[in-house]
This record gives C-alpha cells, structure tokens and sequence, in this order.
C-alpha cells in the first residue's frame, strides 16, 4: 500500500512505494510510451495516448478516452509538458499541464525519485505547484497513490 501527504502549505502531493524490483525497471515503466499506456490506465479513465521523448528537455503527452471519472467537469483528460530533470534511474521530472486543473494554464511539476533498496526500489512522487489549484489539489490527493498502485502491479506481475 502507498503512503501519500499533502505538505502544509498544500503545495505538494507526495505517494511513496516499494516495488520489488531494480530501479532501472521502474525508470524503464515510467519512460517507455508503450509501458505507460499499458499501467497507466484504468476502466474508469481509459488511456487514449501515451507520447514521451525520454531524454531532458523531451516532450510528453497523455489524454484518455472519456471515462466515468470527472473532475472540474472534465472527463476526457489531457497533459503535456517537459522533462526538467532525467537522471536515469533515479530522477524523472517534468513540467504538467492538465485540462482538468483549476487554471489549465498554470504549471505543475511531477518528479519521480527512485532509490535502490534491498529486494526493490523505493518510489516516491511528488506532484507541486498545487498550492492554487485546490480542485486539482484535492483529485491528485487520491489519484497519485492510485497510480503508484498501478505501477507496481504492472511492474510485479
């Protein structure tokens, strides 16, 4: 089970994981368009496309098909951004902007840290910059331990 937190200043979402496997599988889950669109995905917000340039400064993107899940009124999601920090296989960043958000203009940061563990990987993410989106805030507060869940089930099946 993941653990999640909300900062107190309600910037940041932070979910953390251990996955029983090597950091370089996890990074290879999180950076391979075919992978993530086959974990990052759900029945009720089903992936559409998954598009990502694994490389600093590379371009990423990801909409869904419209599910049963709505948020801010939204149910066909879409991101975009870019990668500010790879470092493989400890640190995946990148910019996030979200149709969904309160403000779909105003960006968002996501980072993954992977540290080697004995038998795994400690996962941990950190989605911040939500101290003014408190609609978003409040879905992410829920969604990113969901998402690490879905990581790792891929990942150890």
């Amino acid at each position: 089970m993941s653990t999640k937190g909300v900062t107190p200043e309600h910037d940041e979402i932070v979910s953390e994981m251990h996955i029983a496997a090597p950091p370089e599988r996890v990074f290879k889950a999180l950076t391979d368009p075919g992978e993530l669109k086959q974990w990052f995905s759900s029945p009720d917000c089903p992936v559409k496309m998954w598009e990502m340039d694994p490389r600093l400064d590379g371009a990423y993107r990801y909409s869904t098909e419209k599910g049963s899940i709505i948020v801010n009124g939204v149910s066909e999601f879409e991101c975009h951004g870019h990668i500010t920090e790879f470092d493989p296989p400890r640190v995946l960043a990148y910019t996030w902007y979200a149709n969904w958000h309160d403000d779909s203009t105003r960006r968002t940061l996501v980072r993954w840290e992977l540290t080697a563990q004995e038998q795994g990987t400690h996962v941990k993410v950190t989605h911040s910059g939500l101290s003014n989106l408190p609609i978003a805030r409040k879905d992410y507060s829920g969604g990113w331990p969901g998402v690490v869940e879905m990581l790792k089930k891929f990942i150890e099946q």
